[in-house]
């Protein structure tokens, strides 16, 4: 039985990049869009389903209204649950861990120590 939600859940709508191992180990990724997030799960809108209880990995960039500095958000998770009602479907995902790497404005992905930024 899946855990009742906790948390204040968020409306969120960002792009993402997931990456998880299908059954037989092969590694997938997709690109969805989040619609929701709170501080223990977050809904992504994709066109690819997802089983459940596979281990996922989500990536997003956080907006610089909100950061102030570029910020990536890096989630590691588990598909709870599987939704399609109309012409919405994606993977609910409870988050078992995540991580917030400060970016390069110059590009995605480089990361920068805490120093550097001041």
């Amino acid at each position: 039985m899946d855990k009742p939600r906790t948390g204040q859940r968020f409306l969120l709508k960002l792009p993402v990049e997931l990456q998880w191992k299908s059954a037989a180990g092969r590694r997938r990724k997709a690109a969805g869009k989040i619609r929701d997030i709170s501080s223990s799960g977050i809904f992504i809108a994709i066109p690819v389903r997802v089983p459940r209880a596979t281990s996922i990995s989500i990536k997003t960039v956080l907006p610089i209204e909100v950061t102030r500095v570029p910020v990536e958000l890096l989630c590691k998770g588990r598909v709870v649950r599987w939704i399609e009602s109309g012409p919405v479907q994606g993977v609910c995902v409870t988050i078992d861990e995540y991580d917030f790497r400060l970016m390069a404005q110059s590009g995605p992905g480089v990361e920068l120590s805490p120093k550097a930024a001041d």
